[in-house]
């Protein structure tokens, strides 16, 4: 299916220059290059690709020169190892990085596991989130000083998690204006309109909160805009008992419907265990879809398999969406970026990353005014900031009483010892990875 942004005529983006980190990815670079291609009006526009590994880099570059010209998209593709040289004029810089992600995050899940701390996912909080944060946190601020150094105006659109807590380090260690992106709530949306047997299309939110725990506050119908929870409320009665028992679970306490489920819910909830379970992430079933997709991708470069099914297609990240926007003046909603409170939740901390809807515009991301959380979720999300204030702390000054501290404030470390052990193991093994706790 083609996918156009609202709003936007074929050719009336004006040329811009995009700059891609972290592009020598099968999943982020060449699904980002594929938005790029398959949205209107980005011809002339300049791309580089930036990556630290030069052979995927190579591989990504090629295939987006050929669709480039098979779209006959018109626009100028560059690749480099070498950012200071990309990012002079850029005026948008995404990025997605991470260091040695899959090989690194079985020891965030498997060690805390060992010394009895039940995560359900350690990607975005506990013991795994932190280390998350305490690897990618400096390499952002790194990218960020030499954005702040050379392309001082550009927007830096995220996608690397945990998404709150780079952001927050960023927004108080420079001055680079930055948003946070996700496409949960779209994916959660998906999710409950096929439980309500009904297009995804027809159903709108607004939702708040913090990345990856955020609160549908309202969820209606967008032809007559009436309330949708009561037919989700039927629609769950009896519904598959498997199907996001955390999440359920949490809309029969609090009211709201979570976004964007159980897995990643859970990373903040000492209790998610119950539901969810301490399998975890599947690591050898994404190893084998990211070999294959290696393996597709060479044999398109070859010419050995057609590059047809790239091309007309969205990812469904919404960077492109709001690049556009910015540039063509859409005035037009997104559902969720991630941005400074500044009074957005009045009852969360101002200087919080929260997760709220947008209006995109010339003006640039404006987010919507939503009142304040109810008193439960308030709590919940104030908690977490709580714990994302100790961790961006811990990764900018490599201070382990400081990590230690983030651990013991996080709901899901039950045991002071295990918290302990399970930091002096993982720092042990991943020293290579954190600099900064060696000085």
């Amino acid at each position: 299916m083609i996918c156009r942004l609202h709003g936007v005529e074929e050719d009336s983006v004006k040329a811009t220059k995009i700059v891609l980190i972290g592009a020598g990815s099968a999943s982020f670079g060449l699904g980002t290059i594929g938005d790029i291609i398959n949205t209107p009006g980005f011809r002339g526009s300049r791309i580089v690709l930036v990556d630290v590994d030069p052979h995927g880099l190579e591989a990504i570059a090629t295939l987006a020169r050929k669709m480039n010209d098979a779209a006959g998209a018109g626009l100028k593709i560059e690749h480099t190892t070498d950012r200071a040289y990309a990012l002079p004029d850029a005026e948008f810089v995404i990025v997605s990085i991470a260091v040695r992600r899959e090989e690194l995050w079985r020891l965030d899940f498997r060690i805390p596991l060992k010394h009895g701390i039940k995560q359900v996912l350690g990607e975005n909080g506990g013991p795994g989130g932190l280390f998350h944060s305490m690897r990618n946190i400096p390499i952002l601020l790194d990218i960020c000083r030499d954005i702040e150094r050379l392309c001082p105006d550009a927007l830096v659109l995220n996608f690397t998690n945990p998404v709150s807590r780079l952001c927050m380090a960023v927004n108080r260690c420079t001055d680079v204006n930055i948003v946070g992106l996700c496409h949960g709530i779209g994916g959660q949306l998906h999710n409950l309109a096929r439980v309500m047997e009904i297009d995804a299309a027809d159903l709108d939110t607004k939702a708040a909160g913090l990345n990856h725990f955020t609160w549908m506050l309202d969820l209606r119908f967008k032809g007559t805009g009436k309330n949708a929870y009561p037919r989700l409320v039927e629609h769950l009665r009896g519904y598959d008992p498997g199907f996001q028992p955390l999440s359920r679970r949490m809309f029969d306490a609090f009211g709201y419907y979570p976004s964007p489920g159980d897995d990643h819910i859970g990373e903040y909830l000492p209790f998610a265990h119950e539901f969810c379970g301490t399998r975890g992430y599947d690591f050898d079933a994404a190893e084998r879809r990211r070999n294959e997709m290696w393996e597709r991708i060479a044999r398109m470069v070859r010419g050995e398999e057609p590059i047809d099914e790239l091309l007309g297609r969205r990812s469904g990240e919404r960077a492109l969406d709001i690049i556009a926007g910015i540039l063509s003046d859409t005035n037009h909603i997104e559902l969720a970026v991630n941005i400074p409170n500044d009074g957005l939740i009045p009852n969360l901390p101002q200087d919080a990353i929260v997760e709220v809807p947008a209006v995109i515009s010339t003006c640039g991301i404006r987010g919507v005014h939503i009142g304040p959380l109810p008193d439960g979720i308030a709590a919940l999300c104030n908690t977490q900031v709580g714990v994302q204030n100790l961790v961006v702390e811990a990764a900018v000054t490599g201070s382990r009483d400081i990590a230690l501290q983030a651990l013991l404030t996080d709901p899901v470390v039950q045991s002071a010892e295990a918290a302990e052990r399970s930091l002096d193991e993982l720092l042990a093994l991943e020293a290579d990875y954190l600099p900064q706790f060696r000085r």
